[in-house]
C-alpha cells in the first residue's frame, strides 16, 4: 500500500475543495446546457421509455459508475419507479435471470468501452429489452448498441491528474436525479405516496397526516355550551390537554376553552361563569388528512398547544397535541 505524510498546509487544503467544487459547477454547467440542446431529446425519450413500461429499471455499472448507480436506483425506487441494481459481473454468472421481458436496462459507462457490460448489453438485444445509456463516449460500443443515448460532455475531473471520477460522476448523479424527479412528475407522484415508501425516521413523521397521531373517543376533552366552568374545568383537568373543545347543540365546535382563557378570568367569579364567557370563539381546527408538519406549523404560528380535528361539519373527531407531533420526530 502507498502511504506518503500530507505535504499540504491548511490553506491549501482549503483551496484544493474549492477547486474540486469549481470543476464540479463546471461540470454541471456543461450538462444544463447540454440539456437545453442535444440531450434534451434523448432525456425526454428515456422518461418516456421508463414511464411506458409494466417491468423495472435494471440499472448496472462498473467502479464509481457502478456506486452512482445504486444511488440512482433507490432514487427511482422511493419515487414510485421500480428499479434495481445489477451488477455486470455478477450478471454474467446467472443474474442475468433478474432482468425480465417488459424491464429496462440503465446502463452507465463514462467511456462506453467497459468490457464487464457486454453480457447485460448482449443480452437486452437478444431478448429486446430497451438499453439506455448514460455515457460520454459518443461512438463507444456502448453508444452504438442502445436505444437511448443520455450522452454527458466531457468535462475535465477535479482530480489533478485526471483520473479519479470525481466531476463526471457528479453529472452522471445530477442526470440520475433529474430522471428520478422528471418520472416522479410525470406519474403525479404525491407526498402521501412518498410516504408509502418512507414510512420511517423523520421523513415518515413529516408525512404522517394528523389521523395517525390524533386521541380519539374517550380521550377527545369536550362540554356542551352553556356548561358551567367547573365542569368545564374538571373535563380540562382529567384529559390533561391544556384546552377544551366546546360543542354547540348540533354537536360543532364553536370554541376552545384553554388554560391561558382561564388565566385571564381569574379576576372574576369562574365558580358562577359559564364556558361561553371564557371560552375563544371560532378556534382553530385541522382536519384528519392535514400533514404533521402542518399541523406543527400552526401551532407555532398561534402559539397553541393542541388542535382539534374535525370533519367536513366541524364536528370533533380527535385532538392532537404539540407533544404527540414532538414524539413521532416533528419539529
Amino acid at each position: 500500500m502507498i502511504k506518503r505524510a500530507l505535504q499540504l498546509v491548511e490553506h491549501d487544503v482549503v483551496d484544493s475543495a474549492l477547486r474540486t467544487i469549481a470543476f464540479g459547477q463546471q461540470g454541471l454547467s456543461a450538462l444544463e446546457e447540454t440539456l437545453k440542446d442535444t440531450l434534451g431529446p434523448a432525456f425526454r425519450q428515456a422518461v418516456e421509455t421508463i414511464g411506458a413500461i409494466d417491468g423495472r429499471v435494471v440499472i448496472t455499472g462498473v467502479g464509481k459508475s457502478g456506486h452512482i448507480g445504486r444511488k440512482i436506483s433507490a432514487s427511482l425506487a422511493s419515487t414510485g419507479t421500480p428499479s434495481f441494481f445489477v451488477h455486470p459481473v455478477e450478471a454474467n454468472h446467472g443474474d442475468l435471470g433478474m432482468i425480465a421481458p417488459g424491464d429496462v436496462v440503465l446502463a452507465l459507462s463514462w467511456s462506453g468501452e467497459t468490457a464487464e457490460l457486454q453480457g447485460i448489453v448482449s443480452f437486452t438485444r437478444r431478448f429486446s429489452v430497451p438499453l439506455i445509456a448514460l455515457t460520454s463516449g459518443e461512438t463507444s460500443t456502448l453508444a452504438r448498441e442502445a436505444d437511448i443515448v443520455l450522452l454527458l460532455p466531457k468535462a475535465q475531473e477535479a482530480c489533478p491528474h485526471g483520473l479519479a471520477p470525481t466531476t463526471s460522476t457528479l453529472m452522471q448523479l445530477a442526470l440520475g436525479d433529474a430522471l428520478a424527479v422528471a418520472l416522479l412528475e410525470a406519474r403525479g407522484f404525491s407526498a402521501a405516496d412518498f410516504r408509502v415508501y418512507h414510512p420511517g425516521g423523520k421523513l415518515g413523521a413529516m408525512l404522517s397526516h394528523v389521523s395517525d397521531l390524533m386521541h380519539t373517543g374517550d380521550r377527545l376533552p369536550l362540554v356542551n355550551k352553556g356548561a358551567s366552568m367547573p365542569d368545564a374545568i374538571r373535563e380540562l383537568s382529567a384529559k390533561r390537554f391544556g384546552c377544551v373543545g366546546v360543542i354547540d347543540d348540533e354537536g360543532r365546535i364553536c370554541g376552545v376553552l384553554t388554560d391561558g382563557d382561564i388565566a385571564r378570568h381569574l379576576d372574576g367569579n369562574l365558580g358562577t361563569m359559564i364556558v361561553d364567557e371564557v371560552m375563544t370563539a371560532n378556534p382553530k381546527t385541522v382536519g384528519k388528512t392535514t400533514l404533521a408538519t402542518a399541523a406543527m406549523a400552526l401551532l407555532n404560528k398561534h402559539s397553541i398547544g393542541a388542535l382539534l380535528v374535525v370533519d367536513e361539519e366541524k364536528r370533533p373527531i380527535g385532538i392532537v397535541h404539540f407533544h404527540d407531533l414532538l414524539r413521532v420526530g416533528v419539529a
